[in-house]
């Protein structure tokens, strides 16, 4: 079980689209550029993440994307499922007929409940984590960097001072 780019890329797409639309709409070329996400399949996930109403879209000069929700009302279990990511970690695709019995009927393994309680608290963990929740946790990041490259920068401008040399008064010798 993983989640594949669809999912990934859709989630990382949306947090750039929270940190940016304050200016206004964002284009999909601009997140490509940024995310380094193909623009074809950025535009096959929003036209699935507005069929699920999570974004809307501008047409025309200054057009693009922002959000259709606030980001605290977005979880990352919404963004996941409009792009039709699969979460199952059952074999059997959570239906229960994972093998076959010695009476030749279909069943479920002796694992599908771990694995059908695996899913369930994937989609719990996913859907208490709201896209307002990664935003917050991208601009600390980003706050934490901008902060160490100015103090290095301050760094490399402040040099330290170098003693001046201290003249000795010369002494004489006698001989």
């Amino acid at each position: 079980m993983r989640l594949t780019t669809k999912g990934r890329f859709a989630v990382t797409a949306m947090i750039d689209l929270a940190l940016r639309q304050h200016s206004g709409p964002v284009t999909l070329a601009a997140i490509s550029g940024r995310q380094n996400i193909s623009l074809s399949y950025l535009e096959q996930l929003f036209g699935k993440l507005r069929r699920h109403e999570l974004v809307e879209s501008m047409r025309g000069p200054g057009g693009g994307y922002t959000l259709a929700k606030l980001a605290r009302h977005v979880t990352v279990a919404d963004i996941i499922f409009a792009v039709d990511e699969p979460l199952d970690a059952t074999n059997c695709g959570g239906k229960g007929n994972c093998t076959q019995g010695a009476d030749g009927k279909m069943g479920k393994c002796m694992t599908h409940e771990l694995w059908a309680t695996l899913n369930r608290k994937m989609v719990d963990y996913l859907d208490s984590v709201s896209l307002q929740d990664l935003v917050d946790q991208q601009r600390m990041r980003d706050l934490k960097e901008a902060t160490v490259q100015q103090e290095q920068k301050s760094a490399v401008v402040a040099k330290p001072r170098t003693r001046r040399a201290v003249r000795q008064p010369a002494t004489q010798v006698i001989a």
